[in-house]
């Protein structure tokens, strides 16, 4: 089976296509390599004896994804491409709609095109705006976004939402993702965000290895044990798993299919300072400033929907995420390689 995975050359999309292939599943990769880099390609090949095919180019590109559709017998698309940064997208609102929804549009567009009517959608759990009760069920209200990611995030839901009662023998999976950490337990890929990261993790793990001085606790007068942000955090491979359960269970099941990915367990700022600062045994300096626009105080999923229809739980501990980010960061200080 070959799977199109838009963004797949990113964190998220790079570690499925490892767990695809490990599967039996075929990814063919389109990325434009704004927040990713060649290098993981040869990461992929590495740990899976197989080099995916890649195709350099935007998804706002039809003509290349109709050349795609052509050239490949694609029978479902994971789609991760999009920016993601809570923060950055209250400063770029028409960058983040034209890249996640305009981008959104034309690829479904094109698989219209191409007949193939099988997509898994990379949505989050900020389409749930500032929760009032948690754990957060797929029933919670959304809507009710705090910022222009979550906002575009929501408003693709709603599109494909519209489309399949148009046209009702789409498959149609959205996956709202909690809070991915982590890395490849080998060391060999993880996360490497391009310039200043806007995720706690990777802050604190380029903290811990010495290229950022301190991190900023943005706000610690929220009404959590702590005063923290308290937020699910999931290892990546146990979402990149959560995508195969996904595409095995209902992707060939025509409807909407809503499910969160998460561990039903959230834990603050601090509490993951604590924990990478056991797991790097390296003191993490950080600074408390004020709280930052767009922030909700916490946040953490309900995932029986998950546990019961797709068979699919995250496993891993929190210490492994530290461990498995700590092993990365460490032995890759600067991240990827900027070529191959």
């Amino acid at each position: 089976m070959k799977v199109l995975v838009t963004g797949g050359m990113g964190y998220i999309g790079s570690l499925t296509c490892i767990e695809m292939i490990a599967a039996g599943i075929e990814p063919i990769i389109i990325d434009n390599l704004s927040n990713s880099k060649l290098a993981v390609l040869d990461r992929i090949e590495k740990l899976t004896q197989t080099r995916p095919a890649l195709y350099q180019g935007d998804v706002r590109d039809q003509a290349l994804l109709d050349d795609i559709f052509k050239e490949q017998e694609i029978s479902s698309v994971i789609h991760f491409a999009g920016s993601k940064a809570v923060g950055e997208s209250v400063q770029k609102p028409l960058e983040y709609y034209d890249n996640n929804v305009n981008g959104s549009l034309v690829l479904v567009r094109a698989m219209r095109n191409a007949g193939v009517k099988s997509l898994v959608f990379s949505s989050s759990a900020t389409v749930y705006g500032d929760p009032q009760i948690v754990p957060i069920t797929e029933n919670s209200p959304t809507g009710a976004t705090t910022n222009p990611y979550g906002r575009s995030k929501y408003m693709v839901e709603q599109c494909l939402a519209d489309l399949l009662v148009a046209e009702p023998d789409w498959s149609i999976t959205l996956l709202r993702y909690f809070n991915p950490v982590g890395a490849h337990p080998s060391g060999t890929m993880g996360e490497d965000p391009q310039g200043i990261p806007n995720n706690l993790m990777p802050f604190i793990a380029q903290v811990a290895v010495g290229r950022r001085e301190s991190l900023s606790v943005f706000g610690n007068d929220y009404d959590t044990p702590d005063g923290t942000g308290v937020r699910d955090y999931i290892h990546v491979l146990d979402l990149a798993q959560g995508h195969i359960a996904a595409l095995n269970a209902v992707g060939k099941k025509a409807g909407l299919h809503i499910y969160n990915l998460g561990t039903g367990k959230g834990s603050s700022v601090l509490e993951m300072v604590n924990a990478f600062a056991t797991a790097s045994a390296r003191p993490i300096p950080y600074l408390i400033c004020p709280r930052r626009a767009g922030d909700i105080a916490q946040c953490w999923a309900s995932t029986e929907k998950a546990e019961k229809e797709l068979g699919w739980k995250a496993n891993r501990t929190l210490m492994e995420m530290t461990a498995d980010t700590w092993r990365w960061q460490s032995t890759n200080p600067h991240g990827y390689p900027d070529s191959q």
